[in-house]
């Protein structure tokens, strides 16, 4: 029998394991790094270096750029003066508007409270005219008082100064009603009554109106503020425009000898007048609301003054016969009668209003209302001290006659002054819509006409460039 070759034996723990080689194969060089990946921007710059080193590619350049500049300096004339031109119409339309309302508001509540303190010295006598004038008063302020209101930002300091007036009006008509009715009686409770209810009008709602007036006069400098400053943005790159297509023409002109290009030409005519109409409608703009400032506004403010002056000053010398003295103050060591003290101080303001109302009244018919009410003051100065010296002797029955009688009273005089401060405010306010319109029309059509252009300025100097471009093919 042939031999039988040995079998191999497993291993104990398993297969065997191969056999290692002394020389492994060399490894796989490692593959070079790629290169960082380029941003669009850089790339976008490496075009533009490249392009410019060409005439056609320069040309394109320079194209984009004067039509970027053209219509930027549209674009920023546009924003520009339609802030402003919104400014100039809430000045005309919202601001003094609501700024006069404001000081009506005042006027009402002091006329009603010196409409009240009439009626009530004139006891039963007291005659439907006077009642209807403080029934109309406290109605107009009502009304006032919805209409600002309406035009206050929610939990705005305004607002808050609304509503704290709206809450203390029909608590000051109840105790005008409470003085009428016990004065009525006999009672001189009466007065008591009507002492706090003008203490509640001096010391709470007049200070709370002049607030709110105060506040919208606030505004309307703001609004001023914003209409008047001149477009600097816009005139900057007005003329940074002109000046590239001025330097973009003349190197047409090195380079060609040709002395126009039409489309050059076009988008400078068109930022020139852009230019023009920016800086001329808007000087003439500013120059028309200045006046409406300094002669409508400020003339408004102190003749609203003088006549709120008047209004407080009738209503203390009513008082002066209501408390009998009941009411004094020291003054350097001499007491006087407080109402008859505050009557002297308000006749003082209101002088003083006045001969600053003349100084700025700029045309016969808006002075000659103020030196009527010049003339009226100094006659209720001496019929006022004829009056007091009636009531110091005792003799409060001709005192009273002095101040209210139907014929030669201080009544009289405070009529004439009211009404002729009336007449100049109405006048003054007519010069002030006048400006301010003027203003507003000066602007008009601006930020459109300026857009347009442009657009066209744009469209001429990319056109102009173009026709430089197809000499190239």
């Amino acid at each position: 029998m042939p031999a039988v070759p040995p079998q191999p034996q497993p291993h104990p723990s398993g297969p065997v394991p191969p056999v290692q080689h002394n020389n492994p194969a060399p490894a796989t060089p490692p593959a070079p790094p790629e290169p960082p990946r380029r941003t669009a921007f850089a790339e976008g710059v490496d075009r533009l270096r490249s392009a410019a080193t060409t005439e056609p590619g320069r040309l394109r350049i320079i194209g984009a750029v004067l039509a970027l500049l053209v219509v930027a300096f549209g674009a920023v004339t546009a924003w520009q003066m339609a802030d402003r031109s919104t400014a100039a119409d809430d000045v005309l339309n919202n601001s003094q508007p609501l700024s006069s309302a404001a000081a009506d508001i005042y006027r009402s509540l002091a006329d009603a409270n010196t409409a009240a303190s009439s009626g009530f010295l004139a006891g039963g006598q007291e005659t439907a005219a006077s009642r209807d004038r403080y029934e109309k008063d406290i109605d107009a302020a009502a009304e006032g008082l919805v209409q600002a209101a309406a035009n206050s930002d929610p939990d705005s300091p305004a607002a808050e100064t609304v509503a704290r007036l709206n809450k203390l009006l029909p608590e000051y008509k109840g105790l005008v009603e409470r003085a009428r009715t016990y004065n009525r009686q006999g009672f001189p409770v009466g007065g008591a009554y009507l002492r706090y209810a003008n203490e509640k009008m001096q010391k709470e709602m007049l200070p709370a109106a002049e607030d709110l007036y105060k506040k919208e006069n606030q505004r309307l400098r703001a609004d001023y503020g914003d209409a008047t400053p001149y477009p600097w943005a816009a005139i900057g790159l007005g003329v940074l425009a002109l000046a590239a297509l001025a330097w973009a023409q003349h190197r047409n002109y090195r380079r060609t000898n040709r002395v126009l290009n039409h489309g050059l030409v076009a988008a400078t005519a068109t930022a020139t007048v852009v230019l023009l109409w920016l800086v001329v409608g808007h000087s003439v703009a500013r120059a028309a609301l200045d006046d409406s400032y300094d002669h409508g506004v400020r003339s408004l403010n102190v003749l609203h003054d003088a006549r709120i002056a008047s209004l407080k000053a009738r209503g203390s010398e009513n008082l002066t016969l209501v408390a009998r003295g009941a009411e004094t103050v020291e003054v350097n060591g001499t007491t006087y009668d407080a109402y008859d003290h505050d009557f002297g101080e308000e006749m003082d303001t209101l002088g003083k209003g006045l001969a600053e109302a003349e100084k700025l009244a700029d045309d016969k018919t808006g002075e000659q209302p103020v030196t009527a009410a010049v003339g009226n003051m100094t006659e209720w100065k001496k019929r006022h001290a004829a009056a007091r010296a009636q009531d110091e002797n005792g003799n409060y029955q001709a005192a009273l006659d002095r101040v209210i009688g139907p014929k030669g009273a201080t009544g009289e005089c405070f009529d004439s002054v009211d009404a002729n401060l009336a007449k100049a405010i109405t006048h003054e306010n007519a010069e002030f819509e006048q400006a301010a319109g003027n203003g507003l029309d000066a602007m008009t059509g601006l930020t459109v006409g300026a857009a347009v252009l442009a657009v066209l300025g744009a469209a001429g100097a990319v056109l102009g460039i173009g026709r430089r471009l197809s000499e190239y093919r």
